[in-house]
């Protein structure tokens, strides 16, 4: 779909792509580069809603404030969010017809000739040892990492928040905690649940036998819900003390580059909304379940506040 880029090389081809975008998400830049633009943004988007006592934060908050800041990250600061927004959707959708052993579709390969271009009239100069049409390889692997993840993480963090008054009264009474919640809703419920990979030598798991080359699909959420690791599992517990211990960003060379902006991100943005939006609760009126084998979001997530 968009050729050769971080996303699926190893080795020393894989750093090359990688290490020239990794530099602004690294734990200590995200906060000074990317947390005020985050709250400004999240505060932007929570006054559009406020007077209105109810809104749909799918469609209204995570998704917009999710493609605000992956534009901000690729400096596409001349292209609007709608614009991205329906590049992404395009360039998802292709990715979806080859998954299903289709051709790629026009539509998008045309949104990526189109973020291609956007990204190579934004560039002052090529990071070291990489082409331009690496660099726009990259920033749509950029791209596609940041929207549906992070929109996701917001919405499911939000939802576990509202689901339970006692844990949400701690967490207003305690905002120290907010972080080890977060974490606690991406281990249960991780963005995204399931990651496929490809085994670069033969291998035995259990019964299992893995040849060199075979496609492996990795259950992050099962993973996530390892007894032997999570004392009761299936429960939402804001205070686990290994909560942090999950593999919702994956591990090893290819894990998430922006797992620091996405954490960031899903903290500011909960918290905004909590101290905002008084009174904000689930609306009982619609389902708010999470969906999805790989990508895991309540559908809606439609709430109410006080005006």
């Amino acid at each position: 779909m968009i050729g050769a880029s971080m996303l699926s090389l190893d080795g020393a081809d894989h750093t090359r792509h990688r290490e020239p975008f990794a530099h602004p998400f690294h734990p200590a830049g995200v906060q000074d580069r990317f947390a005020g633009f985050v709250e400004a943004e999240a505060d932007r988007l929570i006054s559009a809603m406020r007077p209105t006592g109810s809104a749909e934060l799918r469609s209204q908050f995570a998704g917009p404030l999710a493609v605000a800041v992956v534009t901000e990250a690729l400096g596409l600061r001349d292209v609007d969010v709608d614009t991205v927004l329906s590049w992404y959707a395009a360039i998802v959708a292709a990715v979806s017809e080859v998954s299903a052993g289709r051709p790629v579709t026009t539509a998008g390969i045309d949104a990526f000739a189109r973020l291609r271009a956007t990204v190579t009239q934004t560039l002052d100069r090529t990071p070291e040892g990489l082409s331009q049409d690496e660099v726009a390889s990259n920033a749509a692997v950029v791209m596609f990492g940041g929207v549906d993840t992070t929109e996701g993480m917001i919405l499911n963090a939000v939802r576990h928040l509202l689901g339970d008054a006692a844990t949400l009264q701690l967490v207003r009474d305690h905002a120290d905690l907010l972080p080890n919640a977060i974490e606690e809703s991406i281990r249960l419920e991780p963005a995204v649940a399931i990651v496929d990979r490809f085994a670069t030598r033969d291998v035995e798991l259990g019964v299992a036998r893995i040849r060199r080359g075979d496609p492996v699909s990795v259950s992050i959420a099962g993973a996530n819900r390892d007894p032997a690791v999570f004392r009761y599992p299936d429960r939402f517990h804001i205070r686990r003390a290994n909560a942090k211990l999950n593999l919702a960003f994956a591990q090893g060379p290819h894990f998430c580059l922006g797992a620091q902006l996405a954490r960031t991100e899903t903290r500011i943005a909960v918290a905004r909304l909590l101290d905002r939006l008084p009174g904000l609760r689930l609306d009982p009126d619609y389902p708010n379940a999470p969906r999805g084998l790989v990508f895991r979001k309540p559908p809606t997530l439609q709430v109410l506040w006080s005006v």
